[in-house]
């Protein structure tokens, strides 16, 4: 009994690894984040804006628009709201970038580190020029690049 419990926990545990794996995979594309941290970022900034229609902009155009709306609302600017709204945005600025942003870029950084890039371009053994990797002839000294080194004899034919 013990033996079909091991292997069963042994399976759950591989499966749940395989999970999390793509799920790290799914959030390390860097896309993910981003979508995130803009749709926060941009409710936040819904807000400030909000409030600085509302607490100054209505009020300018009701005292120099002609329009009497001292009745309604008291007509008065309201500076509060408004510095209260670009406080509010700088903290969740601030912890966006502090607790999401920075980590997320270092776990980026760090998962990058291991993956070599494959070089664009290489070598042309017979003129030592740079040419594009998947070049089949090189542009400077036109030699047929199907070897990777160049012989020392002469190709038939030439």
């Amino acid at each position: 009994m013990s033996m079909l419990q091991n292997e069963t926990f042994s399976k759950v545990g591989r499966e749940a690894r395989a999970t999390l794996g793509g799920f790290k995979a799914f959030i390390l594309r860097g896309n993910v984040v981003d979508l995130a941290v803009g749709i926060v970022i941009g409710a936040a900034f819904t807000n400030l804006v909000n409030a600085i229609v509302s607490g100054l902009i209505t009020p300018l155009i009701g005292l120099f628009g002609g329009f009497d709306f001292s009745r309604l609302n008291a007509g008065r600017f309201a500076f509060g709201t408004v510095i209260n709204s670009a406080v509010s945005f700088l903290i969740v600025a601030a912890v966006l970038y502090f607790l999401i942003v920075l980590p997320v870029s270092k776990l980026m950084a760090h998962h990058k580190k291991g993956v070599p890039e494959e070089s664009a371009t290489r070598e042309c053994p017979y003129c030592l020029s740079s040419i594009p990797a998947g070049a089949s002839r090189c542009a400077y000294c036109t030699s047929d690049l199907g070897q990777s080194e160049p012989s020392s004899a002469p190709a038939a034919g030439a």
